[in-house]
């Protein structure tokens, strides 16, 4: 009777409320965060006790809750799902089925859609499968994230830092350099093969109800987990793994992995674990090889994980990478080659001369890449590195603008409106070398000088490096 005196309220107050307020937010351009109320309700479900069972499929589907996820899927953006109904569609949709919605989660009669299937390219060759849920299932998802967090959260290591509140990449390179720098600089890099495809649904389950005694939550993230993947029309069942795209799969991961940590812990390892990429640090290359046996099988056999043997490597801290970074052996962090060699292909693509736009255009693409770029590796010593590839930026740009002169007499013009002597300019366009070596020419860079490319607006990563160290 009080379990269904619950629902009805709960039921109540979201259909009464949540209508208006997600309308609303569709078009709000600022967002506010949790409500009171679910700040009171979730404190209290962070407390380890039996009188969870009922309380938290209620909480996750509170009007202040539900709210709060929703704004977090529209800030998220994202495509579509398989029933094709966009972000900005969910408010009227849910003005019609909200009631229904809300009933049937709080009743436990709630079946997740199949998830979209999509490829994208991995870094390292390859491509990786993502699923994309509805809208109304990332928001649902988003909504779970958000009370089982706070639970989770105050018991989760303090050598995981990935998708996490108040942890980034960037204190999880620290922590690596600072062992690195006092002394243990082999380093033992663990892949795991398709850790999120592997993931045992029963191992999972398991330890959610460890903490988690409501039923009826418990029942819906199994469902989430076991969603059908819809590819070329047809739904196939998921037997293991978390689909990679949810917005609950990240927690979900930490939770798997939280095992690892503790045994590690326990141990005494020095180690640093971002999702599924972890390093162990460790003095010598025979401990390395121990560690490496050890942990592997641990994996495999505990954690019914599989593990990438030849991806997996014990070596000098300056022979591999960490999440984008090297560590050379006194600490330094640097750009791993790879890194270079990513950004590098991405500008090759919007540089690429057939693509028929204006050299305006495709700065404005240049430009959130290479911020985003050296803002991810503001705290590598790369002074060197990016005047080269500020350098090299600007001449696969001088190349783009001289290919759209097309014709000599257009290319002596603007040589000329930019400054270049008339017979320089002629010599220039009448030479049949390349495009690529025409760029390097002193006319090139005469008519295309820094200033140019500063009234351009292009982005200089070396000066706003030096801006980040002032």
């Amino acid at each position: 009777m009080k379990h269904q005196q619950e629902i009805a309220y709960q039921r109540d107050l979201f259909i009464e409320q949540a209508k208006e307020d997600i309308c609303q937010c569709v078009n709000r351009n600022s967002v506010s965060g949790a409500t009171p109320l679910l700040e009171g309700q979730v404190e209290s479900a962070k407390k380890p006790r039996r009188a969870l069972a009922g309380e938290l499929i209620g909480i996750v589907c509170s009007h202040g809750n539900l709210t709060r996820a929703f704004k977090q899927v529209k800030r998220n953006k994202g495509a579509a799902g398989i029933d094709q109904v966009p972000i900005r569609d969910f408010a009227g949709w849910f003005s019609h089925e909200g009631e229904t919605l809300v009933n049937q989660l709080l009743q436990g009669q709630y079946f997740p859609s199949p998830v979209r299937s999509v490829t994208i390219p991995k870094s390292n060759g390859g491509e990786r499968m993502l699923g994309i849920p509805t809208v109304k299932d990332r928001v649902i998802q988003q909504a779970i994230q958000q009370v089982l967090t706070p639970i989770y959260e105050q018991n989760f290591s303090d050598h995981s830092y990935g998708f996490r509140p108040k942890r980034n990449a960037h204190q999880a390179l620290q922590k690596a350099s600072c062992y690195v720098a006092e002394g243990w600089n082999i380093v033992v890099d663990m892949d795991m093969k398709s850790f999120f495809d592997e993931v045992n649904h029963d191992r999972l389950m398991q330890q959610l109800s460890e903490k988690i005694k409501d039923k009826a939550l418990l029942l819906l993230i199994r469902r989430y987990l076991q969603s059908g993947v819809m590819v070329g029309g047809v739904s196939t069942v998921r037997l293991k793994g978390t689909p990679q795209g949810s917005p609950l799969s990240p927690l979900l991961s930490n939770i798997v992995l939280d095992e690892l940590d503790k045994e590690l812990e326990r141990r005494g390892h020095r180690f640093v674990r971002y999702a599924d990429d972890f390093s162990i640090f460790v003095r010598s290359q025979r401990a390395s090889e121990r560690v490496k046996e050890s942990i592997s099988l641990y994996l495999t056999e505990r954690l019914k994980l599989k593990v990438n043997q030849e991806k997996s490597i014990c070596c000098q801290s300056n022979e591999t990478k960490f999440l984008g970074y090297t560590i050379l052996k006194e600490g330094t962090l640097v750009v791993a080659t790879s890194s270079e060699k990513r950004l590098k292909n991405k500008v090759r693509l919007i540089t690429k001369r057939n693509r028929g736009k204006s050299l305006i255009q495709v700065i404005s693409e240049l430009n959130p890449i290479l911020r985003g770029w050296l803002n991810y590796f503001k705290y590598a010593s790369c002074k060197r590195l990016l005047r080269n590839l500020d350098a090299w930026i600007r001449r696969k740009l001088r190349c783009y603008r001289l290919k759209q002169c097309k014709k000599t007499i257009a290319m002596q013009r603007f040589l000329k409106s930019q400054g270049v002597a008339t017979w320089q300019s002629w010599i220039l366009s009448l030479s049949g070398v390349g495009w690529w070596r025409k760029s390097s020419c002193p006319q090139a860079h005469q008519a295309m000088n820094l200033d140019w490319f500063e009234q351009s607006g292009l982005y200089n990563m070396s000066i706003n490096y030096f801006g980040f160290h002032n």
